[in-house]
């Protein structure tokens, strides 16, 4: 499995670098170790993923987006996190499920798929039996995510644009769709029908987050209807206000603002028209830095 690290196309990069020879592509990842950032349990996920007892989350350093806006970027950019061995990343999902996790939730995990393939068989055999969580940003590959089948259970990707000007604006990543749509149509093949236990949380199913940015109205009602007609009732959606304009944005003056009160109902308004049942939505005041945790090595 850690083969693929020799020629790393594990995202649309496709930067085709020695990852084990010490090469870096465009994430930033290198060596077969992974660099953990936080493996704690998280209160601000969806409902249905974080419940009562959290989620067990595990942040994953670097990111194979780079999202100009990025509200974790101290860890996209490798800035914070420790290097571990697959055998304590297996570990640590085992200590997570100790801790009564609802689930094992990977943040940021599409530069590392080999390393957690052979860490979740691990941990598996181990005796790990909560659901896995594919926390993403929807910029992936079919090729890699069907590494995962049989390993995760719940799908939660982004889908952040429709217009290739703004993917290759704020995440340099043109193609950006084209992938979104094709990696989504492969989580939601493995994963079939959302299904809850007892207590509302997802234990098999897609969660899309649409996190909902300054002006760009439009777009966001172009993505909940190409969503809602292509899936419609198979997938769930998350409607997200809490874009945070942090010190990244500055040189990006249309977005550096919230979204406003208006903007957000209008398209709350817009889903229900066309139909949209499925939806997690946040309420007001979202939008500031408490949604981000201190990346200190937690659990690590």
């Amino acid at each position: 499995m850690l083969e693929l690290l020799k020629e790393c196309r594990l995202c649309p990069r496709e930067c085709g670098v020695n990852r084990l020879a010490g090469q870096k592509g465009r994430c930033g990842a290198v060596g077969e170790k992974v660099k953990v950032a936080r493996a704690a349990l998280h209160y601000w996920e969806e409902p249905c993923i974080s419940g009562s007892r959290g989620s067990g989350a595990v942040f994953f350093s670097y990111c194979p987006l780079g999202c100009v806006y990025c509200q974790n970027r101290e860890i996209s950019r490798g800035d914070a996190g420790k290097e571990i061995p697959v055998s304590r990343l297996a570990e640590i999902f085992l200590e997570l499920q100790g801790k009564q996790a609802h689930n094992i939730n990977l943040v940021t995990p599409t530069h590392y798929v080999p390393q957690i393939v052979l860490a979740l068989r691990e941990a598996k055999e181990k005796g790990l039996s909560i659901p896995v969580v594919f926390n993403c940003g929807g910029y992936e590959k079919p090729e890699t995510l069907k590494l995962l089948e049989g390993l995760v259970d719940v799908w939660l990707p982004d889908f952040k644009y429709v217009s290739t000007e703004h993917a290759a604006k704020y995440s340099g990543a043109a193609d950006y769709l084209e992938n979104a749509k094709a990696a989504l149509s492969e989580m939601a093949r493995q994963a079939g029908k959302p299904v809850f236990d007892i207590h509302g949380i997802m234990t098999r199913g897609v969660i899309v987050r649409h996190l909902v940015l300054p002006g760009m109205s439009k777009e966001s009602k172009k993505i909940l209807r190409y969503l809602h007609r292509t899936y419609g009732d198979r997938i769930y959606l998350s409607i997200m206000s809490q874009f945070t304009p942090l010190e990244n944005v500055r040189d990006y003056p249309e977005i550096d603002r919230t979204v406003t009160e208006s903007e957000y109902e209008n398209l709350l308004d817009f889903a229900m028209n066309i139909g949209i049942e499925n939806a997690y939505i946040q309420e007001g005041g979202t939008a500031d830095e408490s949604f981000i945790p201190p990346f200190d090595c937690e659990g690590v």
